[in-house]
């Protein structure tokens, strides 16, 4: 769904957009291991992938940034977890490596932006 004005604070948070940008890649992902009988996993990576987004959105609406920087560590975990997904899936010869190699790098960065962005809370 697509609207001109952006009615929520983490709509223009740049952790979210990226969060977003991504996991409709991985959802993408998904959908190809759901195709391959693989539905446990593609449960999985949506759910993980999904927990990224919704915790960055859910702590956007806190009352303070302590408590905005506590959703976002359940965010920053939820970009390790589908990490770790994906390195198992790779491993399992579910995924090509190849495929799974800029996902990762891409994670690797939105935790990155994830934390920088508790420090900048917290300070």
């Amino acid at each position: 769904m697509s609207h001109d004005t952006k009615q929520f604070r983490f709509e223009d948070l740049e952790i979210w957009q990226r969060g977003a940008a991504i996991s409709t890649r991985l959802f993408e992902l998904a959908d190809g291991l759901e195709q391959a009988h693989r539905f446990r996993f593609a449960e999985q990576l949506r759910a993980a992938t999904l927990s990224i987004t919704n915790n960055i959105a859910e702590g956007s609406g806190s009352d303070s940034n302590a408590e905005f920087a506590n959703f976002l560590k359940f965010s920053r975990r939820s970009v390790f977890e589908v990490a770790n997904i994906l390195m198992i899936l790779s491993q399992g010869r579910y995924l090509d490596p190849a495929q799974v190699l800029p996902f990762l790098q891409e994670l690797m960065e939105q935790s990155r932006m994830i934390l920088a962005f508790m420090r900048n809370l917290r300070s």
